[in-house]
């Protein structure tokens, strides 16, 4: 079908010349493509280049089609606007994600304080130090309400907890609080509707208001109506087995997710690790160096509002969307994700930054499904450095920017490639003389509305 289409344009191009839009490939020497989309009429800019603040408004899915001659009007193919597009990726300082008693996997109980749970009792915690958790119980919470600077350890030491509409670790209050399994199994459940604690919404099995670390040697198992573990602070895991079943998000914070090692299994309905401060788009990134994933979600298995950031690990992803950021870097590991909708999409949800998809190393496998789908989407810039980069899927490559392949191995259906190739948009007016090919597209997909002077046709990208 991509061949009829292509010949359509060749011919109208042909015929139309002097109307019809045009559409430029241009390489270099570092294999840079770029498609310039330009409509009759429309300013001229350079490519990838266009002009901040001089750049016509038109609506996201690209430039109307302009009718009048006997096949028609062409549509924009997909409204490529350069403008949100960024160069390089945005990274963070490698140095400072993690302390050294962030990566400790035991905690020193020389001196701590051993405290067994008991049913319709919750335990408050008031002061920096060390807490050896034990027991069973039902309806009972472990509040921390302790001082600013204070950093409160909680060891599970073989812990069931079971609530009907409470944390079962609730953190009021303190500078840090690290969560640290044994060598045993802790399992958490909230099984009720969450009630607030006044104007708090205290909506995961585990909730931070502050800094919250998760580590140990053993497994901690959380069943959740409503999310996993949620800081609104800094997340970080650096050890143990977690296993999350929720009916929201797994993992959730504000400012950031850091990862660095660690065997999370995940199955959300909403998304596996979710990054994002609803007042303030500047911040919500995640970093991950390292660690065992297998994220099951029915929206995004990795959302983050700024940069996702991934070194290393090996993960499983099967959602609507695999990874979505306003940055997405791929420096390492091994990535497998089965996606219904994009498997890897950077759009603008921050105003800090320009929108791009840098891969510069790891092993990046998607397996897209039928439709209108994209296994690397950008609506800004598409970068490859290295890497391998592996991809089944009808539309490969997808960007409203510039696509730059410098190195590393492309595979699309079974087929090396050397180039990034752009799904085209839809076309508008038809191609077809006096009327349209197909009804007009959406989000992408061909078509134009039919008219016999040749229609208005639109075309539409996400």
């Amino acid at each position: 079908m991509k061949k009829i289409i292509a010949l359509f344009i060749t011919l109208a191009l042909a015929l139309t010349l002097a109307s019809c839009a045009s559409v430029e490939v241009e390489k270099t020497d570092g294999e840079q493509t770029e498609f310039a989309a330009q409509n009759g009429g429309m300013p001229d800019a350079p490519s990838g280049e266009m002009p901040s603040g001089e750049a016509p408004e038109m609506p996201r899915g690209g430039f109307e089609g302009n009718g009048g001659n006997a096949f028609g009007g062409f549509g924009g193919q997909g409204g490529f606007n350069t403008s949100n597009g960024a160069d390089s990726a945005e990274t963070v300082a490698a140095d400072d994600q993690f302390t050294s008693r962030d990566l400790e996997q035991t905690a020193d109980t020389s001196v701590a304080e051993n405290i067994t749970l008991k049913s319709g009792e919750d335990v408050t915690l008031t002061a920096a130090g060390v807490y050896v958790l034990t027991g069973s119980a039902n309806d009972s919470t472990v509040i921390v309400e302790a001082g600013d600077e204070d950093k409160v350890q909680i060891v599970l030491d073989g812990v069931t907890v079971t609530n009907e509409d409470s944390p079962a670790i609730y953190v009021k209050n303190a500078d840090k609080v690290f969560v640290t399994t044994t060598d045993t199994v802790n399992t958490l459940s909230v099984t009720g509707t969450f009630t607030s604690d006044g104007d708090t919404n205290t909506d995961a099995v585990i909730f931070s208001k502050d800094d919250l670390v998760i580590n140990g040697v053993g497994t901690l198992n959380i069943k959740s109506s409503d999310n996993g573990i949620t800081s609104k602070d800094d997340l970080k895991i650096t050890g143990g087995t977690i296993v999350i079943d929720c009916a929201s998000d797994g993992l959730e914070a504000n400012d950031s997710i850091r990862i660095s090692d660690g065997d999370v299994t995940i199955k959300a309905s909403k998304d596996g690790m979710h990054c994002e401060y609803e007042e303030d788009d500047t911040v919500g990134y995640i970093y991950i160096t390292g660690g065992k994933f297998n994220i099951t979600s029915g929206d995004d298995g990795i959302h983050a509002t700024t940069v996702c950031e991934i070194y290393g690990g090996d993960f499983t992803i099967s959602a609507a969307e695999g990874i979505e950021a306003t940055q997405v870097v791929i420096g390492g590991g091994s990535i497998n994700i089965t996606a219904s909708d994009d498997g890897v999409n950077a759009a603008k949800k921050s105003s800090s930054l320009g929108v791009i998809v840098e891969i510069d190393g790891g092993d990046l496998t998607i397996k897209m499904g039928a439709g209108d789908t994209d296994a690397i989407d950008s609506n800004g810039n598409i970068v490859i450095n290295g890497g391998n980069v592996n991809i089944t899927g009808q539309s490969a490559f997808d960007y409203d920017g510039t696509a730059t392949y410098n190195g590393g191995t492309l595979t699309v259906n079974g087929q090396t490639v050397t180039s990034i190739t752009n799904q085209f948009g839809g076309m508008g007016g038809g191609m077809m003389p006096g009327g349209g090919m197909t009804p007009g597209g959406q989000n992408g997909q061909r078509g134009g509305q039919p008219g016999g002077g040749g229609g208005n046709g639109r075309n539409g990208r996400k």
